[in-house]
């Protein structure tokens, strides 16, 4: 379980002497073992703060982080953080960067291979194990790095806007593709998105932030079956929730909140 209480995060002063800017203020919640909870909120609440937090990649200034009741000081062995910008080695190919996580980890050859070769066909990929990433399109280098973190097979995917650069088709094809995953894998998912459709797809939880400093207005419970398909969309609670978050982004936007 990731429990967050009470955290607070300002970024310092500038050097142009003016003051520091709060981020984050008094943020609390919990998201449970095997749960996928979207994060959505105003540009520039502190979405990808928070998550770089629960990372270890940052410190924060107050309050508490916790994984499993062990506070949160530096990157773990359980989570693994899939960014916006795919952040592969340009130099190596899909097998190399599937694999890489896990050789630094210390996993034999056999071991790298067999784990690369089975999340290259989960994630489609087959045909493409000695392609370099400037040979792929954006879909398929998301592909890439989805595998990537799978691969060291983490409790916890710590999932920063995936797929905000992709176009709408391959947006749809990697949020269904993410939810087959999902299902197979049962990892505990925090995901940001700046997409309301998105949050409500893929989430059992929507966390609604507000206007920086950023904090937990809401969670909002999405009572939508699983397995999940594009049918849900259609349903009437699927176009309240995302009604719902609308009005709410709106008002917090406009000074109305």
């Amino acid at each position: 379980m990731i429990r967050v209480r009470g955290l607070s995060k300002e970024f310092g002063t500038l050097d142009n002497g003016n003051g520091g800017v709060l981020a984050l203020s008094d943020i609390d919640f919990e998201v449970h073992d095997n749960e996928f909870v979207t994060i959505i909120g105003p540009s520039g609440c502190g979405k990808t703060t928070l998550l770089r937090i629960i990372a270890g990649l940052i410190p924060y200034d107050h309050g508490e982080v916790t994984i499993d009741g062990r506070p949160v000081t530096g990157p773990g062995p359980e989570r693994a953080v899939v960014f916006q910008n795919f952040a592969l080695m340009p130099w190596a190919d899909v097998l190399s960067n599937i694999t890489f996580g896990l050789e630094i980890r210390g996993a034999s050859k056999d071991e790298c291979q067999a784990k690369a070769i089975e999340l290259i066909k989960l994630v489609g990929l087959q045909g493409f194990e000695r392609r370099l990433p400037k040979e792929l399109s954006g879909g398929m280098q998301q592909r890439v790095g989805l595998a990537r973190a799978l691969a060291v097979n983490p409790q916890i995917l710590l999932m920063d806007e995936p797929f905000g650069a992709l176009d709408e088709q391959t947006r749809r094809l990697l949020q269904e593709q993410l939810l087959r995953l999902w299902e197979h894998k049962r990892k505990t998912v925090v995901f940001i998105t700046h997409s309301m459709d998105e949050a409500v797809m893929l989430g059992d939880r929507v966390m609604l932030m507000t206007p920086r400093p950023g904090r937990v207005k809401e969670m909002i419970d999405v009572p939508l079956e699983r397995p999940r398909s594009r049918e849900v969309e259609k349903s009437s609670a699927f176009l309240e929730i995302k009604e719902y978050l609308w009005d709410n982004l709106r008002a917090m936007q406009s000074g109305d909140a």
